[in-house]
């Protein structure tokens, strides 16, 4: 039988998903340890391990921990901390995919001769007519091609995701019927190495630096007050400004040159045209890419997608068009672009 890798975090997907492929493959499950001293999907680093354990005992197959805390500390937290010193919003869940686990699955898979790995993902692979792999997800309202839009065509040909097609709901009774103890276990948070959503506060302790307290200024220069620091907000953020305006503000812009937050009315945050970079092809090659070329774009994980445009693209950056203008598109966040079938063409790293 044919061997696969998967990633087994300790949680209720990733779970049922090995045990829907032992219909097909010799299953070897692999659990990732991001943090040496730490904290994982539910604060417990050893708890989501021994979940893991638990769950190989329990579908009869090996179990596999490999250490991945520097990987994940260059790729991922140094990135992250960075990025927010520098005034930006950054989407590690995009970076960890393609640079930590995949690579870490696949490069494990190679050493044990299995041909593929996989995921508990929420979407799947599609070869489309032009050779290309893309990734699409069945359910809109859980749209992880979205956070996997970075991975290489080398890893997605080799990648298995036997969730893409199947509801939450669905992958809960499925873990109750294969009598997996984590069945009801909740959904990990959002940041795992950020358990208390302190941001400022992690970045403190992974950098040793504290940004200074700056000015609130709106978009003309006028001064509004004072703020703790540019790493305590990100674009479009209204609550925890510390401050009362007498009516609704919302943060525009963050300038990491002279610690300043932009604030402005919410219609401010308003754009038909961001600029990314960081380029990555997907259902599309970059020889394929055409002024006007049409698709939906999402601009955060819970955007529903607007239509645009790709108007320009040059020197690795990206020029899109909206159809109707975007609320708060972030610096740091991802823009991804699907086709009317909803595969992903390709995604980029937003800079304005």
């Amino acid at each position: 039988m044919r061997k696969i890798v998967i990633g087994l975090s300790g949680g209720v997907d990733s779970a049922v998903a090995a045990g829907l492929l032992q219909k097909e493959y010799e299953v070897i499950g692999v659990t990732l340890q991001m943090q040496g001293d730490s904290l994982d999907t539910q604060g417990n680093a050893e708890a989501d391990i021994a979940d893991a354990r638990r769950i190989c005992e329990r579908l009869g197959i090996e179990h596999h921990i490999i250490d991945c805390t520097g990987t994940f500390d260059k790729e991922v937290k140094d990135y992250f901390a960075d990025a927010y010193l520098k005034g930006i919003t950054p989407n590690p869940c995009t970076r960890c995919n393609r640079f930590v686990k995949c690579m870490a699955l696949m490069k494990y898979a190679d050493e044990i001769g299995a041909e593929c790995y996989a995921t508990g993902h929420y979407a799947y692979a599609d070869r489309l007519k032009n050779g290309r792999y893309a990734l699409r997800s069945a359910d809109s309202d859980k749209d992880q091609a979205y956070a996997l839009y970075m991975l290489s065509q080398e890893q997605l040909s080799r990648l298995v995701m036997p969730l893409g097609k199947y509801s939450k709901d669905r992958i809960r009774e499925m873990a109750r019927d294969m009598g997996l103890e984590v069945s009801e276990k909740p959904d990990s948070m959002e940041i795992c190495f950020v358990t208390d959503q302190d941001y400022a506060g992690f970045i403190e302790r992974h950098t040793g630096i504290t940004k200074p307290e700056g000015d609130f200024v709106s978009p003309d220069g006028k001064v509004l007050g004072k703020h703790k620091g540019i790493t305590h907000y990100t674009v479009g953020q209204r609550k925890g400004l510390g401050i009362a305006f007498g009516e609704p503000k919302f943060v525009k812009e963050i300038k990491a040159d002279t610690d300043q937050v932009v604030l402005s009315d919410n219609e401010e945050l308003f754009t038909d045209r961001i600029v990314c970079d960081e380029v990555n092809f997907m259902g599309i090659s970059e020889q394929e890419v055409l002024s006007g070329l049409s698709a939906i774009g999402k601009i955060r994980y819970s955007h529903k997608g607007e239509k645009c445009s790709i108007i320009g693209y040059a020197d690795g950056k990206m020029i899109i068009e909206f159809e109707n203008p975007v609320r708060a598109a972030t610096p740091g966040q991802a823009v991804v672009l699907y086709d009317v079938e909803g595969h992903v063409m390709c995604g980029g790293t937003i800079i304005r």
